[in-house]
């Protein structure tokens, strides 16, 4: 288990490092490629993988065998009483090369999916993070609501007191505190589930807290649209695979044409002669060499090997093209919600800077006696409402990124 801990960082190390180059996601990413149970299993299945091909490239096993004559055959030279034989088939030439090229191939090909399985659980521990930074961002953006509703609380419960404005002001934040209490439950439940579920994603000590930045970075792509989907039709790890599969159903191909040819079998024998009349008797009798061959006369069975080769090869240029289609489908979408990230991101903070302008002149008239309480509560939810959509707007970024990442196999 440390050996194949050791190897899966190392190819962290090498393949993750530029992509996310912040500490606190790059240290859960660490954690994930040691700890994830579902990428050791797919290691130890391409580990597996490549014991098939010293299994395959070897010899039959030679075959030994004795007989005992139970009634001994007499010859001039005596009673024969038992004999040896050993013998070792040999396919034709470039059998084992092929079997063993087929092994390869499919044992490259379950390191493409374990790649892929990185790649995947990569992006899921980086989408779950963002989604647990935003949630913590909405429960401090809450919690500073509050504050503020408190506040406007004991002025309209002065200005009530006071006679200037009446004890409907004071209702209604009542039921806007309410609300937000009950919004901040619910979010601070959901934290928990979301914690709970990024720990067993990491396969760690669930009551581990989540560190997340007080700012999400604002990483950008470098590369133009065509270059990144470039990019995911040439290094894509489901790709990848099929190609390697596509290449095993090469070597197949061959072995199919190689095994319509003979077999040959060498050997020899070892008998033992008795003591007979003739006083010439206990010489044994060593007979060598004893050749076979195997004659494949059923030629339709190798024709359909054949012939089964032909269409796989056309079924997997077909699954190819499919998941090259769904590949890009997927990129498109991944590219939009990139983008829309970024807008977003640009309007929320312009009508944040707005909105909060906007109430701190909402909250001077009230607090010298203008009766627009209704206002500044309308304007309290615009600020608190993009406040929530700015957080989103980074954290939905990032994941787009991340799942783009994913896509071009990094």
């Amino acid at each position: 288990m440390k050996k194949v801990n050791l190897i899966i960082t190392i190819l962290f190390l090498l393949t993750s490092s530029v992509v996310f180059g912040q500490q606190e996601l790059s240290a859960y990413l660490k954690t994930g490629a040691e700890n994830n149970p579902g990428l050791q299993a797919r290691f130890k299945e391409y580990m597996a993988a490549l014991e098939v091909a010293p299994q395959v490239k070897a010899l039959p096993d030679p075959q030994l065998a004795f007989a005992y004559f139970i009634e001994p055959v007499e010859t001039r030279m005596g009673p024969q009483e038992f004999k040896f034989s050993l013998s070792q088939m040999f396919p034709w030439f470039g059998t084992l090369k092929a079997k063993e090229n087929i092994a390869v191939q499919n044992a490259k090909a379950k390191y493409e999916v374990f790649l892929d399985t990185k790649s995947k659980l990569f992006s899921d521990i980086s989408a779950n993070y963002y989604n647990i930074y935003f949630n913590k961002k909405a429960i401090a953006i809450t919690n500073q609501n509050l504050e503020i509703l408190s506040v406007f609380k004991k002025l309209a419960a002065i200005k009530v007191e006071a006679g200037l404005v009446s004890a409907v002001d004071g209702y209604r934040i009542e039921m806007e505190i309410g609300d937000l209490r009950n919004q901040l439950a619910l979010l601070t439940d959901k934290q928990e589930a979301l914690e709970f579920s990024f720990n067993k994603l990491l396969n760690t000590d669930l009551s581990n807290e989540v560190d997340t930045p007080d700012v999400l970075w604002e990483d950008d792509i470098r590369f133009a649209k065509e270059a990144l989907l470039d990019s995911v039709r040439s290094n894509n790890h489901k790709l990848l695979g099929i190609a390697l599969q596509q290449e095993s159903l090469k070597y197949r191909k061959i072995l199919a044409n190689k095994q319509g040819k003979p077999n040959f079998n060498l050997g020899f024998e070892y008998t033992i002669v008795g003591k007979g009349d003739n006083n010439l008797a206990g010489k044994d009798a060593f007979v060598f060499p004893k050749v076979g061959i195997t004659i494949p006369l059923y030629r339709s069975k190798y024709k359909a090997m054949i012939n089964e080769v032909v269409l796989l090869e056309t079924a997997k240029e077909m699954d190819k093209a499919n998941t090259q289609n769904m590949l890009e489908s997927i990129f498109e979408n991944s590219w939009k919600d990139y983008k829309d990230g970024h807008r977003r991101i640009a309007l929320y903070i312009s009508q944040l800077e707005l909105a909060n302008k906007s109430l701190n002149l909402l909250e001077t008239d009230y607090a010298t006696g203008n009766k627009n309480f209704e206002e500044i509560l309308r304007m309290e939810r615009k600020v608190l409402k993009y406040n929530l959509e700015l957080e989103k707007a980074r954290a939905d970024k990032q994941a787009a990124i991340a799942f783009i990442n994913y896509l071009m196999g990094k």
